[in-house]
């Protein structure tokens, strides 16, 4: 049986966030990229991959600044959305054609081009394209991107809300999370020399820990890490396991990609 797992990489590894001007971090994106390459040949005839990436300096500062994420209010907004989506477009040619340099056949796919959001949250969006290029053994890379929202006419449509999104309307099995930090900590680790690492979230232990699981430690207009497991645990029940890792631990990504689970955390059902 075909494996099919979708790579989700955080906008925070990929770029660096913190930056006021949109700046790729080009030593993370040519290690996960080898890593991914690595893995992809050694593993094409059995496994189906899916990429999905963040913005990052890309869009979060460009949006917080416009105030898009909360609707069209003002017609200069227009342009706003369309500059944006361009940024967006950018980074996702930057991170395409190193992957395709490492031997992906890596297919940047637009996700505000089919997807509808209805107040902030991800109503619908078309995948039968994007099954057919996983199918005939296409990566497609998709990305965080300002979308038409029926009720504010935009809002962003993370990164973190397409994956699992694809996951269960595309029956995949896995969503492996490549971030900054080693997985969902008792508290935030970067503020916090006491957070521990938690192995494993489940039902079981999910409503006592939700408490501590923090935001974003840097300008993130998409919800942080909060809404990332939230969006995890809905899946969870439909049997898709997913593992949030560290990208910056060198060879993370591969291994996770290989099935190792010892590293980060595991949201499951």
């Amino acid at each position: 049986m075909m494996e099919k797992i979708i790579l989700k990489i955080g906008g925070s590894v990929l770029t660096k966030k913190e930056e006021l001007t949109p700046v790729v971090n080009k030593e993370n994106l040519q290690s996960i990229a080898k890593q991914i390459g690595d893995f992809y040949r050694k593993n094409k005839d059995t496994v189906r991959l899916i990429i999905v990436h963040g913005a990052g300096s890309y869009g979060h500062q460009i949006v917080h600044k416009t105030g898009i994420q909360n609707g069209i209010k003002r017609e200069v907004q227009l342009v706003d959305f369309a500059q944006t989506q361009l940024l967006q477009n950018e980074l996702n040619l930057i991170v395409t054609k190193i992957l395709i340099e490492r031997g992906i056949p890596a297919m940047p796919v637009q996700a505000s081009a089919m997807a509808v959001m209805k107040n902030k949250k991800l109503s619908r969006m078309g995948s039968d394209g994007i099954e057919g290029l996983v199918n005939i053994g296409m990566v497609p890379v998709l990305y965080g991107v300002p979308a038409f929202d029926e009720v504010q006419k935009c809002s962003i449509l993370s990164g973190d809300e397409i994956a699992p999104y694809l996951a269960k309307k595309l029956k995949f099995d896995k969503i492996i999370h490549a971030t900054n930090v080693n997985g969902i900590f008792t508290s935030n680790p970067f503020e916090d020399e006491k957070a521990k690492l938690i192995k494993r979230i489940s039902k079981s232990n999910y409503e006592k820990i939700k408490k501590g699981i923090s935001g974003s430690n840097a300008v993130d207009v998409t919800g942080g890490m909060f809404r990332k497991v939230t969006e995890l645990m809905e899946i969870a029940d439909c049997g898709v396991k997913s593992q949030i890792v560290s990208a910056l631990v060198e060879g993370n990504v591969k291994k996770a990609l290989e099935g190792d689970e010892s590293m980060g955390t595991i949201v499951e059902e």
